[in-house]
């Protein structure tokens, strides 16, 4: 039995995105009459301290969002699915997550659509606890094991599922455990509540420090999400329901033309000039050295240009509808699952 959904009513949550749209439509002209009022955007974003969305802390530590005259209101959820439930129930505008969402979403007749792509690889490690480390050598070994994923129905489930069919793993042979990121992941891995995991930095680098750990799978980078995956992964990206883009279209700019600025601070700077902009606390337990050494292990996983990757729609799409009933043998429309326009026209501005 398939075991992987987004909490939330698809139905309601259309229901929601009808019952506001008159009053979503509307906030592009309330600012625009009062620059003096910057328009106030909430973005969800889970485990925020994660590398993968470094781009944004760096937009708002370094006040990227203030010069585009828009504030940013950062709302930090416990899993990924949790982002997009609450999107589409409106208590955020926006989500600062995995580009796949849109795909999946798309399939359920949910339009939204990423604005830019932050990251141009997942950034994830799929591990095992040291002590299997000789029985599990990679996903092939996960049938019957305990596999901690953030958060049911986020995209390191995603990952996972697809990394065990893709070895000859059944996904009712795998146990999911929903242990977070961060200190409870590093705790589940230490306390035997579960075989493998698959996360982000620098959760990896604390385990990996404290020899819990081993790596299996790397997807830091771009070759070896390709190696792993078949093809590219676009990861993290900043999106929305397609009506708040069509109806807020320069809050969006601004939104992106701060995040370009994110983007050619990260190719411009070294880890450690980086580390030193970063809110202390996402250091993690390992501290900023580890944290340095982990980010520059992982430079690669971010994107220099902001725009969608080539053929990265279609590799997703094929990853999804080899394990995901919602995508497989359906036909989305992949050029609707996301936009490059604002990415160009802040590039054009630049």
């Amino acid at each position: 039995m398939y075991r992987r959904t987004l909490t939330i009513s698809l139905a309601a949550a259309l229901a929601l995105t009808a019952a506001s749209c008159s009053s979503s439509s509307g906030q592009d002209t309330a600012s625009a009459g009062n620059a003096a009022d910057p328009a106030t955007v909430t973005l969800a974003v889970s485990n925020v301290t994660n590398q993968t969305y470094l781009s944004l802390v760096l937009a708002q530590q370094l006040g990227y969002f203030t010069k585009q005259g828009v504030k940013v209101k950062i709302v930090n959820t416990s899993t990924g699915a949790q982002n997009w439930t609450d999107m589409l129930s409106h208590q955020a505008q926006g989500v600062v997550g995995f580009y796949d969402h849109n795909i999946d979403l798309r399939a359920k007749g949910v339009s939204t659509e990423s604005v830019i792509q932050l990251n141009q690889a997942p950034g994830m490690v799929e591990l095992v606890r040291t002590d299997e480390a000789s029985s599990i050598t990679s996903p092939a070994g996960e049938a019957g094991k305990k596999l901690g994923i953030t958060g049911l129905g986020s995209s390191t489930e995603f990952v996972a599922d697809y990394l065990a069919v893709h070895n000859g793993v059944q996904l009712d042979q795998l146990h999911p455990v929903n242990v977070g990121a961060g200190s409870t992941f590093v705790a589940a891995m230490q306390n035997d509540e579960v075989d493998v995991g698959i996360t982000t930095e620098p959760t990896v680098s604390t385990l990996l420090a404290k020899k819990a750990a081993k790596i299996i799978v790397d997807l830091r980078s771009v070759s070896g999400t390709e190696a792993a995956l078949g093809g590219p992964y676009p990861g993290t990206a900043l999106s929305f329901e397609t009506s708040y883009v069509t109806a807020n279209k320069a809050t969006v700019q601004k939104l992106v033309n701060a995040l370009v600025q994110a983007l050619n601070y990260i190719q411009s700077h070294s880890a450690a000039q980086i580390a030193a902009v970063v809110p202390t606390a996402d250091y993690g337990a390992a501290g900023k050295t580890a944290y340095e050494e982990a980010l520059a292990n992982e430079i690669g996983m971010f994107s220099p240009t902001g725009l969608m990757p080539a053929d990265g729609p279609q590799s997703v799409d094929r990853v999804l509808s080899a394990f995901d009933p919602n995508v497989e043998n359906k036909t989305v429309d992949l050029s609707e699952t996301y936009t490059d326009a604002f990415v160009q026209a802040a590039s054009a501005g630049n």
